[in-house]
C-alpha cells in the first residue's frame, strides 16, 4: 500500500510466556472470551487518538465474535500502560481472561510509536509484545495490524482485519440506479470511490497483490472485462471478445484472468494469460458455464453450469478437464468461489423462493447453509477463510443491497454500513 510504513519490534518478555488461554475455533460455536482493552496510553500523542486506536481494535475482536471486550466502567485498575505490570487480581475480579494493555508515543521525527502487551489475566504471563512505528495518517491501520495480532495469538489463525473490501455501490432510484465501484476497510471505513458512475460496473475482484481489481463494465452495448489499479486509478480492458463476458477472476498467482464469454444462446468459460493476451477456451458446451474459481493452488475450477438442466456446481481442472458436478441437493446453486484454506466450497443457493448462502467441501459432501434472506447472493471469503462477506438485498420500492459479513458458523452475521446501497463485495488479500 503506498505511502505505508510500519516497523515491527518485540517487546522484551517480563515473564515466561507459558499462557494458559487459547481460543479454539475450529469446534463451531465460540463461547466469546472475555479481554479488557484499556484505552491506550498517551505518551506525548493526541489522548483522542489513542482513545480512537483502542476503540478500533475492541470492535474489530468483537465483531469476530470470539471476543467480547468488557465495559471500561468495570476497570478497576486505572492508567495502564505497555510497561506497566498489571495487578491481575484486579482484572480477575471483573471476569477479564484477557488483557491488552498499550502506549501511543509521538517520535521527535513525528512518527507515532504504539506498543501493547497482551497478557494471559489467569496465570498472570505475557502471551505478546510488539511496537510500532508508523505516520499519523496510517493509524487505523496500525489498529488493524494490532488486532490481527491479538487474534492470531489468541486462536492460532491469520487474522482478517487489515484487509480492504471492493463493492459496488448503487445510488438513486431503483429503476434508475448509479453503480460506482467503492472501496473500504473490512469495517466499512474509509470509503474511497474508484469509478464516477458514467458505466454500469459488475462484479469486481481483488488480485493477489490488493493492488489491482478486475471487473465489468458496460461502456457500450456490450460488457468488457477492466483491470484497475487501485492506487493510480489506470485502467485498461483485458481482451476484445466477439461476446458478451462476465465474471473475471483472478487466478492464485495473479498472472491470469479466467471469465465467461457468452456466444449465442450460451456462454463458455476461458482463461487469458495477461502476459501474452493469449486466450484458452476451457468448457465447449451448449450450457451456460459462468462464475469460475479456482483453488488455492490453482490446479482446479469451479464453476456452475445448467449443462444437466439447472444451475449446479461442477469442478474441473484448470485446463478444463474432467468436469465433475458437486451439487446435489434440492434447488439451483450458483456463484461458487473456492476458500483460500482449500477446504470449502461457498456458494448461493436460491430453493423454494429463499436465498442462502451457504459451504460445500471440494467433493460437495457437508453442505451447510450458513445464513438466508429474502436475497443474498455473492459470497466472498476473508482471507483466513474463517469469514463470508455477501449482499442482501430488501423488497420494496425504497429497498436495495447492503453488504453483510457471516462467519462459518452462522451465528455472528454483521452487517457493514457503507453510505449507500453496496453489492458484489470481494475480500481482499491481508496487506503487505
Amino acid at each position: 500500500m503506498a505511502g505505508c510504513f510500519f516497523a515491527l519490534a518485540s517487546l522484551a518478555p517480563v515473564a515466561p510466556a507459558q499462557a494458559l488461554i487459547e481460543i479454539d475455533i475450529t469446534q463451531g460455536t465460540v463461547e466469546p472470551l472475555p479481554i479488557a482493552l484499556p484505552d491506550f496510553a498517551p505518551e506525548g500523542a493526541d489522548a483522542q487518538l489513542a482513545r480512537e486506536l483502542t476503540a478500533v481494535i475492541a470492535n474489530n475482536l468483537r465483531r469476530s465474535g470470539l471476543f467480547r471486550p468488557l465495559d471500561p466502567a468495570s476497570y478497576i485498575e486505572k492508567g495502564i500502560t505497555a510497561n506497566t505490570s498489571p495487578r491481575f487480581g484486579d482484572w480477575r475480579t471483573i471476569g477479564a481472561q484477557a488483557l491488552v494493555a498499550g502506549s501511543l508515543a509521538r517520535q521527535a521525527d513525528g512518527r507515532l510509536r504504539a506498543e501493547f502487551r497482551l497478557w494471559d489475566v489467569f496465570a498472570g504471563e505475557q502471551m505478546l509484545g510488539q511496537q510500532f512505528f508508523t505516520t499519523q495518517e496510517n493509524w487505523r491501520r496500525l489498529a488493524h495490524i494490532i488486532s490481527d495480532a491479538i487474534y492470531e495469538r489468541l486462536t492460532g489463525e491469520k487474522g482478517y482485519f487489515d484487509t480492504r473490501i471492493v463493492y459496488v455501490d448503487e445510488s438513486g432510484p431503483k429503476s434508475r440506479r448509479v453503480k460506482r465501484l467503492a472501496i473500504m476497510d473490512q469495517d466499512g471505513a474509509n470509503v474511497r470511490y474508484l469509478t464516477r458512475g458514467e458505466d454500469l460496473v459488475l462484479t469486481p475482484r481483488f488480485s493477489p497483490t490488493t493492488q489491482e481489481i478486475t471487473y465489468m463494465a458496460y461502456t457500450g452495448t456490450d460488457p468488457s472485462v477492466f483491470l484497475l489499479n487501485i492506487e493510480t486509478g489506470q485502467r485498461e480492458i483485458v481482451g476484445n471478445f466477439p461476446g458478451m463476458t462476465f465474471a473475471p477472476r483472478f487466478s492464485p498467482d495473479g498472472q491470469r484472468v479466467v471469465m465467461s464469454l457468452q456466444q449465442g444462446g450460451n456462454a463458455n468459460i476461458f482463461v487469458m494469460d495477461l502476459r501474452s493476451r493469449a486466450t484458452t477456451r476451457l468448457t465447449n458446451t451448449p450450457a451456460i458455464d459462468t462464475s469460475p474459481s479456482y483453488s488455492p493452488d490453482g490446479s482446479q475450477i469451479v464453476f456452475e453450469s445448467d449443462r444437466g438442466g439447472t444451475q449446479q456446481l461442477y469442478v474441473m481442472g484448470a485446463d478444463g478437464s474432467n468436469p465433475q458436478r458437486i451439487s446435489f441437493g434440492p434447488g439451483r446453486y450458483s456463484t461458487p468461489v473456492w476458500s483460500p484454506r482449500g477446504d470449502l466450497i461457498a456458494f448461493t443457493k436460491q430453493y423454494q423462493g429463499r436465498f442462502m448462502i451457504g459451504v460445500m467441501r471440494p467433493d460437495g459432501k457437508g453442505e451447510r447453509i450458513l445464513t438466508e434472506g429474502f436475497h443474498n447472493e455473492g459470497p466472498a471469503w476473508a482471507p483466513n477463510g474463517r469469514v463470508l462477506t455477501f449482499f442482501r438485498d430488501s423488497p420494496g420500492a425504497n429497498g436495495g443491497p447492503q453488504v453483510w459479513t457471516v462467519d462459518l458458523t452462522g451465528h455472528n452475521e454483521l452487517k457493514i454500513d457503507t453510505p449507500g446501497f453496496g453489492s458484489d463485495p470481494s475480500w481482499s488479500p491481508l496487506i503487505d
